[in-house]
């Protein structure tokens, strides 16, 4: 967790804090008051990517406000917004995750909120005094993609039908010069396997980018290479916002050329690089 003041001036410094857990599993903070005496706003900017990053920032959200006497605003930046995928609730006796998170973070009544590239609409619905970074705004940090986009030599892959609204901004973005192709897969509903991933369009000798917000494991994009490869794509990049890459980098091999990701579910250096695929972290 990072905390940032901003004096009267607009000047914006990094503030250092004590914090530890217990033996027992409590999470403690401690800022020090002087750092806060000209702070007209603050900022803290958060992973919450496990249950103790989220105590800590309800520890951290009580700490300020006793420190400042609730006077001074509070602003949060978690750019992976967590349980964004759990955003209906599909079988009866399951929690609509996405509520509940939202609401963790509501009752902690923040100026403004900070998310990037949300999953679907749910979210931003569900946050208040949200604002929702677009992926598209993101990927423009990469100068390599924005110049290989806008020259045309790559050709965008929705994965999904989720996915195609994004990927045709990212084409109206550069003019519409990128082609876009739709891809869709077919689950089995029960296990959720991906059964067939099919492409609508051709792919013979094109490069191509998949863009999409999250990969965890990454089997959509493997079954999705697969057929981009055999249907005879010359070189196949993905561009994802939010990289978990649970199974590792790996498992990409032979199919998936470049990565490119940005820094918003872990810092840079807390990514495992691959011998066999070229990854490049966009950090923010």
């Amino acid at each position: 967790m990072k905390v940032f003041s901003y004096d009267s001036a607009g000047s914006k410094s990094l503030i250092d804090y004590d914090n530890f857990t217990f033996s027992g599993g409590e999470e403690h903070v401690r800022f020090n008051t002087a750092n806060f005496s000209d702070s007209k706003k603050i900022e803290i900017f958060e992973r919450l990517t496990n249950s103790s990053n989220m105590v800590r920032l309800m520890i951290a959200v009580d700490a300020l406000k006793r420190l400042t006497n609730e006077s001074t605003p509070i602003e949060l930046v978690i750019p992976y917004f967590p349980y964004a995928r759990q955003d209906r609730v599909c079988v009866e006796g399951e929690a609509l995750g996405a509520a509940v998170m939202a609401k963790f973070i509501n009752n902690l009544n923040f100026s403004k909120v900070t998310i990037w590239d949300a999953h679907s609409d749910v979210s931003p619905a569900l946050i208040n005094k949200v604002t929702n970074i677009e992926q598209i705004s993101l990927l423009a940090r990469c100068e390599e993609l924005s110049q290989r986009l806008s020259q045309g030599e790559l050709t965008l892959i929705s994965p999904d039908a989720g996915a195609s609204k994004k990927t045709i901004k990212i084409s109206e973005k550069f003019n519409g010069v990128p082609e876009v192709i739709q891809a869709q897969k077919v689950r089995n509903l029960k296990t959720g396997e991906i059964i067939k991933t099919e492409i609508i369009g051709d792919v013979k000798g094109k490069s191509v980018l998949i863009a999409d917000d999250i990969c965890d494991g990454g089997r959509t994009f493997i079954e999705l290479a697969k057929v981009l490869k055999n249907n005879g794509a010359v070189e196949v990049s993905l561009f994802i916002t939010h990289g978990i890459f649970s199974k590792g980098l790996d498992v990409f091999e032979g199919l998936i050329d470049k990565i490119y990701t940005t820094d918003s579910f872990k810092p840079a250096n807390e990514f495992k690089h691959s011998n066999n695929i070229n990854l490049e972290i966009i950090e923010m």
